[in-house]
């Protein structure tokens, strides 16, 4: 794959993943050390490939207030259980560039979140899928 599609929301398409269980939207999110980083908020999906790349991780605020909106490349997921564990550390997250619902996602704008985690971009070559069963 050499090209990247406009990724959207899944909560914006009339799409539904293909098995419901894995469905990570409203779990916790946990770091590498279990510490709490924050809730899955949205799924961010590649229209082409009818794949999930994304995590929307709405982290801190109180009842909504100061709410920080992260995208975390699904590449940084290590297992999901009750709680969705990524390798990267809490403070390193809330570190990473804001998330701006108003953007379009194309490869100039998700490059950085694949950067700030270390990942290649899904549409780079040789790209491994990370194995996690989040189809469309």
């Amino acid at each position: 794959m050499n090209e990247a599609a406009t990724l959207v929301r899944l909560d914006d398409t009339d799409l539904a993943l293909a098995d419901s269980g894995d469905d990570v939207r409203g779990r916790t999110v946990v770091d590498a050390n279990g510490d709490e980083v924050g809730e899955v908020d949205g799924l961010i999906v590649d229209l082409d490939e009818r794949r999930v790349r994304l995590l929307q991780v709405a982290s801190g605020g109180f009842l909504g207030i100061g709410k920080q909106m992260v995208l975390v490349p699904v590449d940084a997921v290590t297992a999901v259980d009750d709680t969705v564990h990524i390798g990267a550390e809490r403070e390193h997250v809330a570190r990473g560039p804001a998330y701006d619902p108003e953007l379009v996602l194309d490869p100039t704008t998700t490059t950085g979140f694949y950067d700030y985690y270390g990942f290649a971009p899904y549409w780079s070559a040789g790209y491994m899928n990370p194995g996690f069963p989040y189809r469309t």
